[in-house]
């Protein structure tokens, strides 16, 4: 019955993070004071929801700054180094994901659980994002 409970509550804490990233990742507008009101202080979270939340907002982000710069450096390749690169990138893509899963599945059920995954999911993308930037500047 525990273990049941701690599916549950982790499925709800997903489901949230999952609600919390589509409404704050990206910038709040200005006319929806509510939505403002709703996002957390992620200079300072208090609660491992905000926490869970925040880690959700940085991956987001640098998802989107990843992508930003794999746009800058698709046109540098030729194209035989395009289908070369494109197939890289998912394998990398497909690397992140599974890795970041198992670093997850150390704290299964628990509430910081989407927080480690999301964390994990932020750093290898920073990571990525550094390594194609070189690309660009290296002369291809």
């Amino acid at each position: 019955m525990q273990k049941f409970v701690l599916a549950i509550g982790s499925a709800a804490t997903i489901f949230i993070l999952f609600l919390a990233i589509r409404t704050f990742g990206s910038a709040p507008s200005q006319s929806s004071a509510l939505q403002v009101a709703q996002q957390p202080n992620c200079k300072d979270p208090q609660t491992q929801l905000e926490i869970n939340i925040c880690a959700g907002i940085e991956y987001r982000n640098a998802d989107k700054r990843l992508n930003q710069v794999y746009q800058q450096l698709m046109p540098k390749l030729s194209a035989a180094r395009k289908q070369k690169f494109i197939l890289a990138q998912r394998a990398w893509i497909n690397f992140r994901d599974a890795n970041c899963e198992f670093e997850r599945s150390q704290f299964e059920g628990g509430t910081i659980a989407p927080a480690i995954q999301a964390g994990c999911l932020t750093q290898l993308t920073k990571t990525r994002t550094a390594q194609l930037e070189k690309y660009i500047k290296s002369d291809l």
